[in-house]
């Protein structure tokens, strides 16, 4: 029997109803209708600490051990009308020997208008969707093509930011003035995201390929500061990422620089405006903003290098304004990968941590690791992809004391996939 999570009928009522309305759409006149989507499923091997998604201290999505998993299903619908009109849903399910969830992602409207004489065109976004911020995330139903697992930056992409908002974006093509690169700028406002901060300051990074579901929860790592007078207490155990506590709306802005057959460059800061001593039903509306930098550029050889830099603060009160929780956190990487005929291979290096700056006590929220990502795979045919990936993490974190468990620890996991695209 599959122990499906606490609030999956809530998740599917909610899918349900969003696909009837995708299906109703685009039964009129005069639309196109896309399905796309992909199957990943994944022999594992890991070698690690109860994972996070249980409330442990590892850091991969998958505990200690062998398991067959169905890593994700994953649906991207999207209805398109010939005035540049477009909806979108993105559905998601996971299954393992610990959980089974199913639920939707993203669900949004865009439109998007034609150039100008002078080049010029806007777009924008209503809706649920990912913030314009990771560089791996551009497969189907935001999964990464060229590895099994993401980054420890865009794990915690996926696990905590996402946003109920608007988007609108400005693009000027170099085609129409004789120029080699497309430059474009974006702004969003947003609610909905008040706990981000969270789970980075509490259970740290990881790594894994796990999104969060809207309806979603995330079990939290018993700390000391969670228990009953301490600083934390008013914590519930889980975290709901997608929830307003404040009625403040935060905001996202971004700047692209795109270079013709060679690569683009990406700028941007993020940041929830949290009131950080506001609390509801044990949720808390942390104050989380950070700056992202990215690249990814065509090198000799038909090398593609992806490359991101994050580096934020998060900031948790009392009722006083006292701190409770500062953090300071920061998390880099770059991939090169090459591919040969129907074979790739993608190397990955990163570093990430999370300086403590409060004296909160039972709150060490401390970190320090480096980790590196081997994957090989291997194109069977048009949809189906063959992969094997190889992880390893070193990590240094006060708080795995509370697990008894030791500080400074080395995890590794080794996985092979099958991945349909279709």
């Amino acid at each position: 029997m599959l122990k499906i999570i606490k609030n999956s009928k809530r998740s599917i009522a909610t899918f349900s109803a969003l696909s009837a309305l995708v299906l109703t759409l685009s039964s009129a006149h005069g639309v196109e209708t896309r399905f796309h989507g992909l199957l990943d499923i994944r022999a594992s091997s890991t070698d690690s600490l109860p994972s996070y998604i249980n409330g442990g201290y590892g850091k991969f999505a998958l505990d200690d051990g062998d398991q067959l998993s169905l890593s994700q299903a994953g649906a991207d619908w999207a209805i398109e009308w010939e005035t540049g009109l477009s909806a979108h849903l993105v559905a998601n399910a996971s299954i393992d020997n610990e959980n089974s969830k199913i639920g939707f992602t993203q669900a949004y409207i865009k439109y998007r208008s034609l150039a100008n004489a002078s080049g010029y065109r806007w777009q924008s976004r209503l809706g649920v969707f990912y913030p314009k911020i990771s560089l791996e995330n551009d497969a189907f139903a935001w999964a990464s093509k060229h590895t099994l697992n993401a980054s420890s930056l865009n794990t915690w992409i996926g696990e905590e930011i996402r946003v109920l908002g608007s988007e609108f974006s400005l693009t000027r093509l170099g085609r129409f003035n004789n120029d080699a690169f497309d430059i474009s700028i974006s702004a969003s406002a947003f609610i909905n995201n008040d706990p981000a901060g969270s789970l980075i300051a509490l259970h740290g990074w990881t790594i894994s390929n796990r999104q969060t579901l809207w309806t979603d929860t995330v079990a939290i790592p018993s700390v000391e500061a969670l228990m009953p007078g301490d600083a934390l207490a008013g914590q519930v155990k889980r975290s709901d990422p997608f929830v307003e506590i404040d009625d403040r709306v935060g905001f996202h802005a971004r700047s692209e620089l795109k270079l013709h057959n060679r690569g683009r460059l990406s700028l941007g800061y993020y940041d929830n405006r949290g009131v950080p001593y506001v609390q509801q039903h044990g949720q808390y509306a942390w104050r989380t903003r950070f700056s992202h930098f990215g690249v990814k550029w065509r090198l000799p050889m038909e090398i593609q290098l992806t490359a991101q830099y994050l580096h934020g603060d998060t900031l948790l009160q009392d009722h006083y304004q006292n701190d409770l929780v500062n953090n300071d956190y920061t998390s880099a990487f770059v991939a090169l990968s090459k591919r040969v005929l129907r074979h790739r291979l993608t190397l990955r290096l990163e570093e990430f941590s999370v300086t403590d700056k409060d004296q909160s006590y039972g709150d060490d929220n401390n970190e320090y690791g480096k980790a590196a990502t081997f994957n090989y795979t291997y194109r069977y045919s048009k949809p189906w992809f063959l992969s094997v990936e190889y992880t390893w993490i070193n990590s240094d974190r006060p708080a795995r004391i509370n697990s008894l468990s030791p500080t400074r620890l080395i995890e590794r996991q080794i996985q092979i996939a099958a991945r349909y695209f279709f």
